[in-house]
Parts: structure tokens; C-alpha cells; sequence
């Protein structure tokens, strides 16, 4: 298996995720805008999304991953299937109980996530986030899912699920959400119906694809294989490394409440342009560091299984430059280009300058951050890979004291408002990524290769040529001033070129530099 290829391939399906969630933001920010209202479904959105992301890609995933990859290399593939049914009856008895607590619940959590809502958003918040709630079911399943094919090396169908969602929300959004409005009712719910549907729909594409393996899982249904499944040590143990792994990732959803509840306090619209700068942010996030993370830790495990530390520091040490390769760049173009992206993607409707100008300043603060937290996505797995879920939570927890930290200096001390926010966890997330690097070089996990001080400078000069042009681009052209379909078609040409034109000459640079690209293509 080419590495490379099938992290491109990965790469490309996330992409098209992330193009369809960006037109779902679109469709957001010029159906509602930014207010109270649109707080109010980010919060209801965020509450099953933050649990999708602490229990179903966050600690299920870490500890369920790696323990298939583990066992399918060490038992053979009949055994890994029991481990499958084991695990999925379990997973299935849990998901029935916090989904009907979460429905019930639904006020408690609206209030710790969104206590500054005012009385009429909270009251949509409420019943949008029982509308939601199921949702979480759905992606647990989902992940569980992901899980398999992935350790089987079938990346296409999870990773081009996500747009499912996106399709289901952006069809709810413009055909429910004028019938809702003319019939008495808050056209945003739309919205909650929409994510209900996309949940069903990214679980039901999974099935063909378990079937032709011949891994769809056999739940059980009866108390007594339930308790069956409890008893199985391969479940066993991935509880077991499920406790450290949720509080690791628990741990970074506190920190989105908390600063959620910021965002809420600094003013009307601030958790929404904290949304929508957190959009952009996750494009170059997801492309590189999700598809590096899912195509290293199921081959990192394997490696870890077989007792191969050249080949699993190996592995590590291509995802590293890849990531610098990539990430670099995608950061000063987020610093220095942010206000042209932010008002040519969402500037229209009902968002107007001033919510670019906001929405700009935290794409920026990300900017500072984003080699961190692309960087995490590949040195995090190096860690699940040898079963070892303490060290990050370790690194987690003491991360969150100190975005905290950045954020009493940056919001309420230098009062630079939402944008304090976003570099909080930028840099929080820069310190993550170096304490982990160092966890790794310790325990002779990782050994960089030959070649790094010569990379490392051919990839910054070439990324300063890159940043020189796109502020040169910033500052010659109006990209907020104007409206109308013309101005909107004019500018929207001017972003591809800009864009065009930046990734030519950073890569132009690089080969006149001498960096051969060909090192890249790594086989598994």
C-alpha cells in the first residue's frame, strides 16, 4: 500500500467533506446570520457533536483502532471478527442509555454549555438539542464502522461519509427551512432535522461496505449476551484504555465549553464567528492531520505489534514531514490572508464586515496554531499504537490549565475579544504537539531521519515567498467593499488565482531548492 496515495485519496473524499460543510456554513451565515439564534443551534449542535467527537473519534476510537489492528496482526482475522460482535453489543446497550439520557437531559446540558443564551435561544437550544441528540448514536455506530474498514484498508467509504451529513443539513436548510417559516415555527430548526437525517444516512452507507468483507457485526440483543460481551478480554481491554483516553479528550471538550461560555460573554455573534473561523480552520486540519491519522494508526499498531521500532519510527517520521510539508504553509496563508478568505466564503446575505472583520481576526489566531494541532494528529496515534492512552491525557489536562491560561491574558486581560479565543487554543495546541514529540524521542519511539535541517529550511523559505504574495494579493484588492452578483463572481475569480498562483510559487520554490517530492511516496 502506497502511503502517500492513499492519504492523497483520503485527503480528496475529506476535501469534498469539508467544501460541502463549508456551503453548509454558507448557507448558515446567509439564511441567519450571526445572533442569537444562530448561537443557539451552535450550541445545540455542539452539545451531540462533542460527545460524537469525546466518545465515538475520540476515546472509542483510540482504544478501539489500535486494539483491532493489535489483534488481527497477532490472532488472524476469525478472532478480530468475535472481538468486532463483542464490542459492538456493548457499544450498542451504552449508546440506547446516553442517548435517552441526553434527550431528557437536554436542558441541564444546554444550560452548562450555553448559560448566557438569552431566554428564547435557550428555549430553541433545548428543543433542537433533543432533536439532535440521537445523533451521537448514529456516528458511535459510525465510528465502530470506520474503525473496521480502516484496519482492513478500506478508507474511501469512511472518509467520504461526513458529506452526508453536510448534503442532508444544507437540502433541510433551504427546502424545510421557508416551509418551517411560514408555518409559525423557527426556520432554523431546519437545521436539526437535517443533522437527524444525515446521521441515518452516513450509518446506512456503511453496510454494503461491511457486507461485501463479511464484517457487519452481530449484536446481541439479550441481557445474556450482553453480559457475554462484558466478559470478552478483548473488550476488556479496550475499556481498559478507554478510561484514560476520555479523560484525555474529555479533557479538550471542556475546553470547548469553556470557551464556548467565553465566546458567549464577549458578546452577541462571537460563538458563531468562533464557528465559522473554526470552519477554515479544520480545512487544512482535516486534510492533513485526519487523513495522516487515520492512514498511520492502524499501520502503527501493526508495526508496534510485530516488534518493528524501525519501521514505526519510520512511519512517524514521514508523517512529521508531511506535515510540515503541507501545514506550513496552510498557517501563514491563514495569517496573512485571512480577511479575503473569510469575506469570499461567507461574506453575503445576512453576514456583513463587521462579522468578517471578527470572524477574520480568529482565523488568524488559528494560524499561529495550526502546525500544532495538524501535528497532534500524527504523534497522538504513536502513542495509541503502543496501547499507551495515559500520556496524552497526562499532556491533555495540563494543556487545558494553560489555554486557560492564554485565555484570562488574551480575552479578558489584552481584550482582543474572539480572537484571544482561537490563539489560546492554537498555541495550547502548539505546546500539545511538543510535549508529545518529546514523550516519543524518550522512549526511542522516534528517531528523526537524516535530511531535517535541510528540509526544514527549504520548506520555510518557500513558504515565506508564498506569504509575501498573498499579503502583496491582501492589500491590492477590495475584498470586503463591495456586494452584488458581479462583485461576488469578480472576486470569487481573484481567490482562485490568488490561490492558484501561491501554490505554484511554494512549489516551485521548493523544486528549484532541490527537495525531491518522490521521498514521499512511502509504502506501507
Amino acid at each position: 500500500m502506497n502511503l502517500l496515495r492513499t492519504a492523497s485519496l483520503v485527503s480528496v473524499f475529506t476535501l469534498l467533506s469539508r467544501i460541502t460543510g463549508l456551503v453548509r456554513e454558507q448557507m448558515v451565515a446567509g439564511l441567519f446570520g450571526a445572533n442569537a439564534m444562530t448561537d443557539a443551534y451552535n450550541v445545540a449542535f455542539r452539545i451531540p457533536n462533542m460527545l460524537r467527537r469525546l466518545f465515538a473519534e475520540g476515546a472509542f476510537s483510540q482504544a478501539f483502532v489500535p486494539a483491532l489492528a493489535a489483534a488481527r496482526a497477532r490472532d488472524g482475522d476469525a478472532a478480530t471478527r468475535s472481538l468486532i460482535d463483542a464490542v459492538a453489543t456493548v457499544l450498542l446497550w451504552a449508546l440506547l442509555a446516553t442517548c435517552a439520557i441526553g434527550v431528557i437531559g437536554a436542558p441541564a446540558l444546554v444550560w452548562g454549555l450555553g448559560a448566557g443564551l438569552s431566554p428564547d435561544a435557550h428555549d430553541a437550544a433545548v428543543v433542537m438539542t433533543r432533536w439532535m441528540f440521537p445523533y451521537i448514536g448514529f456516528m458511535s455506530l459510525v465510528a465502530l464502522s470506520a474503525g473496521v474498514l480502516n484496519t482492513w484498508k478500506r478508507f474511501i467509504v469512511p472518509a467520504v461519509t461526513p458529506v452526508l451529513l453536510n448534503l442532508a443539513s444544507i437540502a433541510a436548510g433551504y427546502g424545510l427551512g421557508p416551509w418551517l417559516g411560514r408555518h409559525g415555527y423557527e426556520p432554523i430548526y431546519s437545521l436539526a432535522v437535517g443533522v437527524m437525517i444525515g446521521g441515518v444516512l452516513q450509518l446506512a452507507v456503511q453496510v454494503p461496505a461491511l457486507l461485501r468483507l463479511g464484517l457487519m457485526p452481530r449484536f446481541s440483543f439479550s441481557w445474556g449476551g450482553l453480559r457475554r460481551a462484558v466478559a470478552d478480554e478483548g473488550v476488556r481491554h479496550v475499556l481498559r484504555k478507554m478510561g484514560p483516553a476520555l479523560l484525555g479528550v474529555g479533557v479538550a471538550q471542556l475546553s470547548l465549553l469553556i470557551n464556548t461560555q467565553i465566546a458567549i460573554s464577549v458578546g452577541e455573534g462571537a460563538a458563531s464567528w468562533l464557528t465559522y473561523a473554526d470552519r477554515l480552520m479544520e480545512f487544512p486540519t482535516a486534510l492533513l492531520g485526519v487523513a495522516l491519522g487515520v492512514v498511520l494508526t492502524p499501520q502503527l499498531a501493526a508495526s508496534q505489534a510485530k516488534g518493528d521500532t524501525a519501521h514505526y519510527s519510520g512511519l512517524l517520521d514521514w508523517g512529521l514531514r508531511l506535515t510540515l510539508l503541507l501545514a506550513l504553509p496552510c498557517a501563514v496563508a491563514l495569517l496573512v490572508f485571512a480577511e479575503p478568505l473569510v469575506a469570499v466564503l461567507y461574506q453575503r446575505g445576512a453576514f456583513h464586515a463587521a462579522d468578517v472583520a471578527h470572524t477574520a481576526r480568529a482565523v488568524m489566531g488559528y494560524g499561529l496554531g495550526l502546525m500544532g494541532l495538524v501535528a497532534i494528529k500524527v504523534l497522538a496515534p504513536g502513542f495509541y499504537a503502543r496501547q499507551d492512552t495515559r500520556t496524552p491525557v497526562r499532556i491533555a489536562v495540563g494543556v487545558l490549565v494553560l489555554t486557560q491560561v492564554f485565555n484570562a491574558i488574551f480575552v479578558f486581560g489584552l481584550k482582543i475579544g474572539v480572537a484571544g479565543l482561537s490563539l489560546s487554543i492554537g498555541l495550547g495546541a502548539v505546546v500539545n504537539a511538543w510535549l508529545l514529540l518529546r514523550g516519543l524521542r524518550q522512549r526511542g519511539s522516534y528517531t528523526p531521519e537524516a535530511g531535517w535541517p535541510m528540509f526544514l529550511a527549504r520548506v520555510v523559505v518557500a513558504s515565506a515567498a508564498m506569504g509575501a504574495l498573498q499579503w502583496w494579493l491582501a492589500g491590492h484588492f477590495d475584498w470586503v467593499g463591495g456586494r452584488g452578483g458581479a462583485f461576488e463572481l469578480t472576486r470569487a475569480g481573484w481567490m482562485a488565482l490568488s490561490l492558484g498562483g501561491s501554490a505554484l510559487l511554494y512549489f516551485g520554490v521548493l523544486l528549484l531548492s532541490g527537495l525531491n517530492l518522490r521521498q514521499f511516496a512511502r509504502r506501507a
